[in-house]
């Protein structure tokens, strides 16, 4: 896809119809709408990302320096994929390696005016309960701590909440949580964690809920039409409905409340405005793929939903549109093109990762 076919139109990158390689998604994924560009000028200071390396970190990161070209931007993370942190470089983001969980390598990091903190842990969570509580209360204390002088944007999840009926329109910031099972009591922790640092020293920060990220590489319509083309069965039963918003948009997100920081720091849920149902999602999927649907279970009652009126009143509706992913999702799973193999287990209903 050449840089000529992702002009911008109302602020935005233009959409393109496909991806021809991962490099081409790449690229599109850290093109900067005006929207952001305006409001990384109006943010004083640098930009220092902790836990970068992860599924959103290296794009959001190239997004930072495509949107702020005048700022300093760091990666930090432990970078045990020696290229990703080289791919990072290349795109002129300057990189440090250092274990989050070390008091003394959190200190020695550049105390930058902006920080986004990625770090964390869900996927294993259940087999290792120690280490989930580490990263998700231990590391935040100390990075709250050690940035008490910085704006901290702190990315965490929709999980936090209780499930919601679906006839209601999501959790809001008012609703009160609600976790199921130790990762998500341990993400309502790494919140709280912030909240009393930031209550403590006068940090202003903002508690980032995710509910849930695209690329075309991981994902839930991802992992859909990855078992849908596979030839495998969707149950319902477990969870019927989910909030999504385009990657792209989610980090533009993020970046974008750097502008929008309260003291004490507050939560605010980041997710496309729509309540989707799995139902329906599985068979516009199939309809693209060419494929019967497949499906069996009774809907449930409820889901992890969120209310994102908050943040669309921010930064407006998303720049990508729901029927747009299913568009370039389907066609990138045809074609057979990279997978991450990280599923979101959005079906977990338990809370148990």
């Amino acid at each position: 896809m050449p840089r000529s076919d992702m002009q911008t139109a109302h602020g935005r990158p233009s959409l393109p119809d496909r991806f021809e390689t991962p490099d081409a998604l790449d690229e599109f994924l850290s093109l900067p709408g005006e929207d952001l560009v305006r409001d990384m000028e109006d943010v004083e200071g640098d930009i220092i990302i902790l836990g970068a390396s992860g599924k959103m970190g290296p794009t959001l990161a190239r997004l930072a320096r495509n949107a702020a070209p005048g700022k300093r931007v760091v990666a930090v993370a432990r970078f045990s994929e020696p290229e990703s942190r080289q791919r990072m470089e290349d795109w002129g983001i300057e990189t440090i390696q250092a274990d989050l969980l070390d008091e003394r390598q959190v200190n020695d990091l550049p105390k930058l005016e902006n920080v986004l903190f990625m770090a964390g842990m869900k996927f294993g969570a259940s087999g290792n309960q120690p280490l989930t509580w580490a990263m998700n209360t231990y590391c935040p204390a100390l990075v709250a701590n050690a940035f008490r002088d910085s704006r901290i944007v702190a990315f965490s999840t929709g999980n936090v909440y209780p499930l919601i009926d679906v006839a209601r329109q999501g959790a809001t910031e008012d609703t009160p949580p609600g976790p199921r099972g130790e990762y998500a009591q341990s993400c309502l922790g790494r919140e709280r964690i912030f909240e009393h640092f930031s209550r403590r020293h006068g940090t202003p920060g903002r508690l980032y809920r995710l509910n849930y990220a695209i690329d075309l590489r991981y994902g839930v319509l991802h992992d859909l039409a990855t078992r849908l083309k596979d030839g495998q069965t969707i149950d319902l039963a477990p969870m019927a409905h989910v909030n999504v918003i385009w990657q792209g948009d989610a980090n533009a997100q993020a970046l974008r409340l750097l502008k929008h920081c309260t003291a004490p720091t507050s939560p605010i849920n980041v997710s496309g405005p729509e309540t989707l149902s799995v139902r329906w999602l599985v068979e516009e999927l199939c309809a693209r793929m060419g494929i019967a649907p497949r499906l069996t279970g009774e809907e449930p009652p409820s889901a992890w939903l969120s209310n994102s009126a908050q943040a669309a009143k921010l930064f407006g509706y998303p720049a990508v549109p729901v029927s747009v992913m299913l568009d370039w999702v389907a066609e990138w799973v045809v074609r057979d093109m990279p997978s991450l193999n990280k599923p979101t287990k959005y079906e977990v209903r338990d809370g148990g990762f």
